[in-house]
């Protein structure tokens, strides 16, 4: 009976053993291959980055639209990959977005018109100003002629003048007309005496005729004109010959237009200007260029150019102002290139460009700089840096280079951009740097950090202190620990170091301290790259506007852009160029890590 009790014990163990096993194994059954596919590449598109193919500095960890432009996001790695920072990759999308257009440049043979601006002003013809004249000694004692402007005829009265010598040849006239029969000769000589004074042989006659002297004489104008001047008033004495008025014909007169010198080499004599005043803008008046001056303004740098017009209405008046336009003949030569004036932009004395890149797998367009001539219509003459057949973009070119500048890459604000990173130009010495001389650089480091610091705080007091602490940091290190081309290396950077760290000390003047503290980076930089930062990771920022947009670098412990060569006036400024430790690759292209606009 125990036995049996027993036996039922263990089989009534043994069943809910059995359940027990069945409930926690026996409804597991192992997960097809297509389901542990799909959950890898759920992980993997949860780790993928998206960003925005025009705004770059756009980071996120899902699909979505770009929150500056709404365009679809695309994974980080369809993004621009070009390792030539002169040729901005773009996608389809974003090409649609910004209406890129381009246009092939094409040979611009034979003869082409080029219109030159002119401004000038009217002025008198100097064949046609007289000066009229006293041709005797006296004194004025009237005046028919009173205003500036008047117009006058040839023969008008213009003045009376008393003359004492006048009087004295009419004497010796009568004098000698009582021995005109004996002396013939005298009697013309006392006329010729009265005619070299311009008095008429009718005055002549009169005097003969009535025995009487005349005190005053009449002045008569020679010549048709407007009064220019008048320099006499009643009651003044004159000399022989002194003038009385300017006087000039206004029928015609010189339109005088100032060329640059850079125009002359299109101007000809015989080209017909067209021109409007002030006073007449709805009319247009013509006239041709009938003299180019010889010389040019050492001032102005202008040369004149000289045209004759008639003036019967006196529409044209002395000194008023005109502007006018040639159309120059310009012989353009064989294999001349134009390239529309819509692709060009201007960036001080630079022109640049952008070229779609030819059997590209996906949208390219290269930054260049040409050189241009002479502006003929709408087309700019090239002189270099394009090619028959080259598509250049006409419209989206501001686009393209604001996506490359986000992208570090040349454009009109970066214009100095190196293909390569930092690690292809500056040997490794990074296997044979001992720790010890890589805690004494890190100091130095950390200095130099504070330094940066203080120009970021326009502190110009601090900054001094701290290139005094990044020097004693300098001066601790130990460079006995390098060996070899390590140690000539470190030694040929120490010299510059100290010399620009100095500069900053001694200097009170927050801008002198940027440009020395600009330096000093590029020499820092080189040795981090030589000798390592001994495992500490840091950040070479740029600045492309620094120094009138030359740009400068600086080195940062973390992403975070701290502008030191402008402060608050632009704090974010810059890029992330490339990070430290670096990448020793031969063909490694640093791409920037995050940007911000200016």
């Amino acid at each position: 009976m125990n036995n049996l009790k027993i036996l039922l014990i263990i089989i009534i163990t043994a069943l809910i053993s059995l359940g027990a096993g069945y409930l926690i194994f026996g409804g597991k059954t192992e997960a097809p291959p297509e389901a542990n596919e799909n959950h890898v590449a759920a992980a993997e598109a949860a780790a993928e980055i998206w960003t925005c193919s025009m705004h770059p500095q756009i980071r996120q960890n899902e699909p979505g639209n770009c929150p500056v432009c709404g365009m679809e996001l695309i994974p980080l790695g369809e993004a621009s990959a070009s390792d030539n920072p002169l040729i901005m990759e773009m996608t389809p999308a974003a090409v649609k977005l910004a209406n890129i257009q381009t246009i092939a440049v094409g040979n611009a043979n034979g003869s082409k018109t080029k219109t030159i601006a002119l401004a000038g002003k009217v002025q008198t013809d100097e064949r046609l100003v007289a000066s009229q004249v006293a041709h005797v000694p006296g004194r004025i004692e009237r005046l028919f002629v009173t205003f500036t402007g008047e117009q006058v005829l040839k023969g008008q009265r213009l003045a009376t003048i008393y003359s004492p010598e006048l009087v004295s040849a009419q004497r010796e006239l009568l004098e000698a007309l009582k021995w005109k029969d004996t002396q013939a000769q005298l009697l013309e000589a006392a006329r010729n005496k009265l005619r070299n004074w311009k008095v008429s042989d009718a005055t002549i006659a009169e005097i003969e005729n009535s025995k009487a002297v005349q005190s005053n004489i009449t002045v008569y104008a020679d010549q048709t004109g407007v009064v220019l001047k008048r320099r006499v008033s009643v009651g003044d004495y004159l000399k022989e010959g002194e003038v009385l008025f300017d006087i000039a014909r206004l029928d015609r007169v010189w339109v005088l237009f100032d060329a640059y010198e850079e125009d002359l080499a299109e101007v000809r004599v015989g080209d017909v200007v067209s021109y409007t005043t002030p006073a007449n803008p709805w009319r247009t008046f013509r006239a041709r260029i009938s003299f180019i001056d010889p010389a040019i303004n050492p001032q102005t740098r202008i040369a004149s150019l000289r045209a004759e017009a008639a003036n019967p209405g006196g529409l044209l008046k002395p000194e008023m102002f005109v502007r006018g336009t040639v159309q120059a003949e310009i012989g353009v030569g064989k294999g001349a290139l134009s390239v529309p004036k819509t692709a060009v932009m201007w960036t001080g004395t630079r022109s640049v460009v952008y070229v779609a890149v030819p059997d590209a797998n996906v949208p390219s367009y290269e930054f260049r700089e040409v050189t241009l001539g002479d502006a003929i219509g709408s087309d700019y003459m090239v002189k270099e840096g394009l090619e028959a057949g080259d598509r250049v973009v006409v419209n989206g070119a501001f686009t393209i280079d604001a996506s490359a500048q986000l992208n570090n890459m040349a454009s009109m604000m970066n214009r100095d951009v190196r293909p390569t990173g930092m690690a292809e130009t500056v040997p490794d010495h990074t296997a044979h740097t001992p720790e010890g001389f890589s805690k004494q650089l890190r100091n130095v480091v950390g200095n130099y950090l504070l330094l940066k610091d203080a120009l970021v705080a326009s502190d110009a007091s601090q900054a001094g202190q701290s290139a005094k602490a990044f020097l004693t940091a300098l001066e601790k290190v130990d460079m006995s620990l390098l060996k070899g081309d390590a140690h000539r290396y470190w030694m040929e950077k120490l010299e510059s170091l100290k010399a620009h760290g100095n500069a900053i000390r001694e200097s009170k003047d927050i801008e002198e301290q940027r440009k020395q503290f600009s330096f000093l980076t590029n020499t820092l930089v080189e040795d981090l790259t030589a000798f390592g930062t001994g495992g500490d990771t840091l950040y070479l920022q740029h600045c492309p506007m620094a120094f009138n947009n030359e740009g400068a670098d600086w080195l940062s412990s973390g992403e975070e852009i701290r502008n030191p060569y402008f402060g608050d006036k632009m704090l974010t400024c810059g890029s992330i160029k490339e990070a430290f430790p670096l990448e020793r690759k031969p063909t490694a292209q640093a791409r920037p890590e995050q940007v911000h606009n200016h």
